[in-house]
């Protein structure tokens, strides 16, 4: 047992902690990530140029996609994973199968899920810009501002969905039988079984799910990458700013901010996750004692 223990540890040492350390070590100097150029020092220049004026606007528009993105998916995510979840957890013909279908777009992958609905919503003749046309309209979909965050986050729950399906199915099914039938000997409706009995008892699904979606949509970057391109204003989430300081990904640009600076965001970021998970977490947990 503690050499499982001991092992899991250094894993998680290696691996995270260290990284982790390494990251916020780096957001204090001007690396680059290029041969032959010094490494220098400077403090905290990288955090004020995060909030200073010349970035201060598409930084602020990268925080309030990233929350936009994280709170709706989510909710999204939450609300019809428990809906499929408690349609197929009742005595359907085939349910297997659609348990199947539900999961399948979570072990696609990004860049297969990017091009299904890439092609989906191309402008030039995909199936909704037919569907589009047959009423007389027309989108530029992922090209069009006011609709590209919108897509984004349809396509996170479409593609994240069966997962909080599992935890809800799981939960349901772990609930005892006993206590239906003993509120239905008491007159309970339906409404009333799942007001009582039902969401009272998984809560701790509940809270899994939240925290999982919230983690995963705030940390998430690699759709929006694919489906809009780093540089989209309308999609620039924290994570997507990172990678395209970090490492580049602008074709026929260069990236003149450095590796230290990319390093600040990230610092800026795990606080904002840090802060909405322990903050969600201990609301969950008060909520669950009070269910």
């Amino acid at each position: 047992m503690r050499a499982s223990f001991g092992l899991g540890l250094a894993i998680l040492t290696v691996f995270g902690l260290v990284p982790a350390i390494g990251v916020a070590v780096v957001s204090f100097t001007d690396i680059r990530g290029l041969p032959g150029i010094p490494v220098s020092w400077v403090g905290l220049e990288n955090f004020e140029a995060f909030f200073s004026r010349a970035h201060l606007g598409d930084n602020l528009n990268a925080l309030r996609n990233t929350l936009v993105f994280a709170i709706f998916s989510t909710v999204f995510q939450i609300g019809l994973g428990l809906l499929i979840a408690i349609v197929l957890n009742k005595q359907l013909k085939g349910r297997n199968f659609y348990r199947s279908v539900v999961f399948m777009p979570t072990v696609l992958g990004v860049t297969v899920t990017g091009l299904i609905w890439t092609l989906f919503f191309n402008p030039s003749g995909g199936p909704a810009a037919s569907i589009l046309s047959v009423f007389g309209a027309r989108s530029a979909f992922f090209g069009d501002p006011a609709l590209a965050l919108k897509l984004v986050i349809f396509v996170q729950v479409w593609a994240t969905l069966g997962i909080s399906v599992i935890i809800f199915l799981a939960g349901l099914q772990s609930i005892p039988a006993e206590l239906y039938e003993v509120s239905a000997i008491d007159g309970a409706s339906p409404r009333q079984q799942f007001r009582h009995v039902t969401f009272p008892l998984l809560a701790p699904s509940m809270t899994a799910n939240v925290l999982l979606g919230i983690v995963n949509a705030l940390q998430s970057y690699q759709l929006a990458y694919v489906l809009t391109g780093p540089i989209n204003k309308s999609t620039q989430l924290l994570s997507l700013l990172i990678y395209t300081q970090g490492f580049g990904g602008v074709p026929g640009t260069s990236i003149s901010q450095t590796q230290g600076y990319a390093a600040a965001i990230s610092m800026v970021q795990f606080f904002l996750v840090g802060v909405i998970a322990l903050g969600t977490l201990a609301y969950l947990r008060k909520r669950e004692a009070r269910l």
